[in-house]
């Protein structure tokens, strides 16, 4: 995709292609329709969100309140919208592996003092994560489940945290989004930052620093202080709020101090630190809000009219056209199959025969055997793979070739074959097949031949 003429920006470019792919209107309406009639784990089947908590065994661990409360969460949990607003990384666009975000914390009673349990969502390893699976669980922060074992990083972050922005992924609060992302401010109302401390061109939501890092500071028990953005690209400076002042003085940013000794300095959450994606696409028109999240649209542009989906590009039963020796001939759909219209099929069986033999065979002959080694769409098919939209993907293909078609080797059943081996990898990772057991022992180092053979002849004689 060419990047917006508007300024050519590439980031732009990168979340038009995420919006078009990752999240498809199909998982947003399956997801919907079940998480409206209370379906919650249904809801999250439909957005490839695997649960692993079981509400009974957690009202006898830990008592019926948290197992309500619990409860009450996920009945509210969109999780389409959590998959929508879930971290990403370039250049595709894939949700960042190895992660484990807090989405809301409880308080469970114990003799030494309340105890932190945290609902938390998971991305598996980078080797794992064909699919674009995600995991939601329950952690407890006194012990690790023997599936947590195997994440690289099964403690929630303090960089990745969405239990300080339920906005995002519960429905009952969905409408905070126009302020919390800054859409309700004009684009001249931002105060001006220090150009030495930012580089050119970022995407950091300066005027909302402020507000979000009072948040995490009234979360961790204070009223005023300091905390780190992490700015990208490596970039780190502290943020100091006093109590409710003015900007300035009450804010200032300055960089991190190299040789200061104590305790880390809270961080501010990614979700604050930089503009959102959405807001971003529509201030340049490089989006509409009909293809946006339709709780996302309504925060945002609440007076637009949303549109549906477009069409797909190729429908079941469309022959295509193709210049066959001087005529115009139609390929189209028969019986499940994509076969040539205005040839007779005797014809056909000797043109097929001559190409076996390395002759030049008919141009509508070449026009099928390249649908189905390297079609028009195999890019849009390689884009929904990736983002795990395998239903979506065989849906282009069976459109183009027929639902009964036999795929012929080439780069379009390359790519689904190769899908389907990140999905096996997937479930080995599931399952905990791949590697040693966490209780296992790890086979010993065999010892060299010629060791073992000096001992055994040393201890007979």
């Amino acid at each position: 995709m060419r990047t917006h003429p508007s300024d050519g920006d590439s980031r732009l470019s990168f979340w038009q292609r995420v919006r078009a792919y990752a999240v498809p209107p199909s998982m947003i309406e399956t997801a919907t329709a079940r998480r409206r009639v209370g379906d919650w784990a249904g809801a999250c089947a439909a957005a490839g969100i695997d649960t692993d908590l079981c509400l009974r065994r957690l009202a006898r661990t830990h008592g019926r309140d948290l197992a309500a409360q619990v409860r009450a969460d996920l009945r509210h949990l969109a999780p389409d919208l959590l998959r929508w607003h879930m971290p990403r990384i370039a250049p595709d666009g894939l949700l960042r592996p190895g992660l484990t975000i807090a989405l809301a914390r409880y308080a469970v009673p114990d003799p030494g003092g309340p105890r932190p349990v945290h609902l938390v969502v998971r991305t598996p390893p980078a080797w794992a994560a064909g699919g674009q699976r995600i995991e939601l669980t329950l952690w407890d922060g006194s012990r690790l489940r023997d599936k947590a074992r195997s994440h690289p990083h099964p403690r929630p972050g303090p960089r990745f945290r969405l239990d300080l922005h339920r906005h995002l992924w519960d429905a009952r609060r969905t409408d905070e989004l126009r302020h919390r992302c800054g859409a309700d401010r004009p684009d001249d109302d931002a105060p001006a930052e220090p150009p030495e401390l930012l580089p050119p061109g970022h995407h950091c939501a300066v005027d909302r620093w402020a507000d979000e890092a009072r948040i995490v500071l009234r979360d961790a028990g204070r009223t005023s202080g300091a905390v780190t953005v992490r700015a990208g690209g490596g970039l780190r400076l502290v943020l100091t709020v006093d109590d409710d002042g003015p900007v300035p003085p009450g804010v200032r940013i300055r960089p991190p101090d190299s040789t200061a000794r104590g305790p880390a300095l809270p961080v501010l959450p990614d979700a604050a630190t930089h503009v959102l994606p959405d807001l971003e696409l529509l201030r340049h028109g490089a989006i509409e809000a009909g293809r946006l999240h339709p709780l996302v649209a309504a925060a945002l542009a609440p007076g637009r009219t949303a549109t549906g989906p477009p069409p797909p590009p190729d429908r079941p039963g469309q022959p295509h056209l193709v210049d066959c020796r001087g005529a115009r001939h139609r390929i189209g759909l028969v019986d499940g199959v994509l076969v040539p219209l205005d040839h007779d099929p005797d014809e056909i069986r000797r043109e097929e025969l001559l190409a076996a033999l390395t002759g030049p065979p008919l141009p509508c002959v070449q026009a099928i055997d390249r649908a189905h080694r390297r079609p028009d769409c195999l890019t849009g098919v390689r884009e929904r793979l990736a983002h795990g939209d395998t239903a979506g993907a065989l849906a282009v293909v069976e459109n183009l070739l027929g639902p009964r078609a036999r795929l012929r080797g080439g780069p379009l059943k390359d790519a689904l074959q190769a899908a389907a081996e990140r999905r096996i990898a997937y479930g080995l990772y599931r399952t905990g097949l791949h590697g040693p057991a966490p209780d296992r022992l790890r086979p010993a180092v065999p010892r060299p031949r010629r060791l073992r053979d000096r001992t055994r002849h040393a201890t007979l004689t």
